[in-house]
This record gives structure tokens, C-alpha cells and sequence, in this order.
């Protein structure tokens, strides 16, 4: 991804507000920007002259450029991150749009796989984007550490400390009604014949063992077994999945059906598309515009993602892929928002004994 570096062709502070005024009205517009528009529309209060001879100047820097000879002006991929690192204001979300998010992600709270397809499908509905997700590959390991939280009187979560010291969570439903001494008892059976017990090693005797010896209620414990298997037996590849690729026919950028084949190419090169969302930096989002810059990746196209990170440990990505001219503002800001409220949720909100997800919720250790 390119970044700006301070000092790199330093812009007046008029040619900064021009660059500013036509990045945001080609998003808005997808045309060519001109020197009028500017001075009637976006609030510009120079001479169309003036104007002119700025975005001149821009051009020749190499922040803009002019697709036609007659036509105005369209932002560069420079201009576009010039724009990203030292221009954009940045996009708050409205309070319906955090209500949406929180309810999915509160509303898949116990399955890292379900949440991913939930919030790819909601932001792909709130930025009109195509949106890509990645579970990341997930090695086989043990557990350390058995806990769980009540949800409600007939569903619960179990809360594993892992030996990575990472933090996994099952959501269990049963017809079972579950309560602190139950959940104990279950907690304690499960480290005395699970913990630390590599998953080739998880038989159906020790379900009949631990029911067994739980006695009343153990119908819980093939459930949660079945979700202890899973959680450490994990999945050797990383998984990629889209939501709204039909997303991308309404931009004209994409009409031509040489561009949309190649972004179909690129999205089905999977394991392309894993290294790229897998090497990128972890700590910001990352965006790149435009062919040259990422392989795959088409003349006015972008790609935007974040890294999800839980306990320091990267379980995935979710990003967007639209035009150059996207709302960058609202996109990055979406995805900051799910990465802080991920690793909330399943990192910092969900160790023994601490939960932020209801306030009737208890979380206890064995």
C-alpha cells in the first residue's frame, strides 16, 4: 500500500482543500471533476481561474489527472491516498448503523464462522460494496482452561482458554435449564477428561464417561463436547467467502466485461487473495488502489481491509472491494469499528469471570 510521507510534494494549504473538494465530488459523482463544479458545489471560494490553475498544478504533481482532454479532472492513486492519509474527515457512524452491527455481532457471539458471514453480509448492505471475509487457518491445538457464561436459561457459552493463550467460545442451546451448579459440574468434568487432550484423541466414551458422571442434565454434554472437538480440531485452510459480488455491476467503472471478468478472476484466485488479506500490516487498516498496486487487482478498483485481531492473535480479515472513487471515510470506519468490537468480544470481554454482553450473564471458572 502506497503511504504519503511528510514532506512528499507538500501541498499549499489551497491546493490541499481543492484536492479534498475533488476526491469527494468524483466519489459522489463519478465523473470528471471541473473547475466550475467546484466553485458552485463544493463550496470552493476561489476564481474559476484560480481553480484552474491549481488543479493544473495537481495534475503535474501527479494528483490528479484528466481522462479527457476536455473533461475535468479525476483523482490519481496518489491523490487518492493523499487524500486517505492527510484529508479525509473522518465518518461517524449513524446510530442505526452501530445498532445493526453490535446486533450481529452480539447475534453470532459464539461462532467466530457465522459471525464473519453475518457482518460480511450487513456491510456489504451498508456500503453497497462487495465484501470478503477470511477465517484464518486454524492449527490443531489443546485447551487449557475450561469456563462458561449463562445466556440464557437454555443456552450458554464455553469459554476456552487455549494453550496459544487465545481465547475460543461455543454457544451451546439445549432443552436442557442450565444454572451455575450444572455449568460448574460440566466445566469440571470437562478439564478433568479434556484439557490439554489433543483432538485425535476425543472418543465417544468419554462423552458416555463425563454423562455418566454428570448425571441430571447430561444432555448438555455431547453438545459441548462436539463444540470442544471443533475448537481445537480447527480446519487446516483458511476460508474465504464474498458477499453482494453482484454489487459490483451498478458502478460504470465495472460495465466494461473485460474489468468485471478480471475482479471475478481475482476473487476466484483464492489463494491469492488469502496471501494478500494474510501478509498485509496487521495494525490499520490497509487499502490499495488500482492495478500495479496489489496483483489481480483492476484499473479503478480498490481493496480495503482489516486485519481481526483477539488476545494478539490474527483470526481473520473482513474487507470491501468496490471502485477507486469509494466512500473511504465510511468503509474505513466501519472497519475499525468491527475490528475494536471483535476483539472485545471475544478477547477482552470473554476471560473468566468478566462479560460485557449482558448484564444478567455470569461468567465463572471451574
Amino acid at each position: 500500500m502506497h503511504e504519503v510521507k511528510n514532506g512528499e510534494k507538500k501541498l499549499s494549504e489551497r491546493k490541499k482543500q481543492i484536492l479534498r473538494a475533488v476526491v469527494e465530488a468524483h466519489i459522489a459523482t463519478g465523473e470528471p471533476v471541473g473547475s466550475k463544479y467546484l466553485t458552485d458545489n463544493a463550496g470552493i471560494n476561489f476564481s474559476s481561474a484560480t481553480v484552474r490553475s491549481e488543479m493544473a498544478d495537481l495534475e503535474e504533481m501527479g494528483y490528479l489527472e484528466q481522462p479527457h482532454t476536455s473533461s475535468g479532472r479525476v483523482p490519481t492513486k496518489l491523490g487518492y491516498h493523499f487524500y486517505i492519509d492527510s484529508l479525509m474527515n473522518g465518518y461517524k457512524l449513524s446510530a442505526m448503523e452501530t445498532i445493526e452491527l453490535n446486533n450481529t455481532l452480539k447475534g453470532k457471539i459464539g461462532e467466530l464462522d457465522s459471525l464473519m458471514t453475518g457482518v460480511s453480509k450487513l456491510v456489504s448492505s451498508l456500503t453497497n460494496y462487495t465484501t470478503v471475509a477470511l477465517k484464518a487457518e486454524n492449527r490443531e491445538q489443546t485447551v487449557d482452561r475450561f469456563s462458561y457464561m449463562i445466556l440464557d436459561a437454555h443456552s450458554f457459552l464455553i469459554v476456552m482458554r487455549m494453550a496459544d493463550s487465545s481465547v475460543v467460545t461455543k454457544q451451546i442451546q439445549t432443552h436442557v435449564l442450565v444454572d451455575d451448579r450444572l455449568l460448574k459440574r460440566l466445566t469440571q468434568l470437562l478439564t478433568k477428561y479434556l484439557a490439554r487432550t489433543p483432538a485425535k484423541d476425543i472418543s465417544f466414551s468419554v462423552v458416555m464417561t463425563i454423562e455418566r458422571e454428570i448425571g441430571v442434565g447430561g444432555a448438555i454434554v455431547a453438545p459441548s463436547v462436539k463444540a470442544v472437538y471443533e475448537a481445537i480440531g480447527g480446519s487446516a485452510d483458511a476460508d474465504l467467502r464474498f458477499e453482494g459480488v453482484n454489487r459490483l455491476l451498478e458502478y460504470p467503472e465495472f460495465s466494461d466485461i473485460e474489468k468485471i471478468r478480471g475482479m471475478l478472476e481475482m476473487m476466484e484466485n483464492k489463494q491469492e487473495m488469502i496471501k494478500i488479506l494474510s501478509e498485509a500490516d496487521s495494525d490499520k487498516v490497509n487499502v490499495y488502489i488500482g492495478g500495479g498496486e496489489q496483483e489481480g487487482l483492476v484499473d479503478n478498483s480498490a481493496l480495503i481491509f482489516k486485519k481481526l485481531t483477539v488476545g494478539g492473535k490474527v483470526v481473520g480479515a473482513i474487507g470491501v472491494i468496490g471502485p477507486s472513487r469509494m466512500d473511504y471515510s465510511k468503509v474505513i470506519s466501519t472497519m475499525e469499528y468491527l475490528s475494536r468490537q471483535i476483539s472485545v468480544l471475544f478477547g477482552g470481554a470473554l476471560p473468566p469471570g468478566k462479560t460485557e454482553l449482558s448484564e444478567d450473564s455470569t461468567g465463572k471458572d471451574e
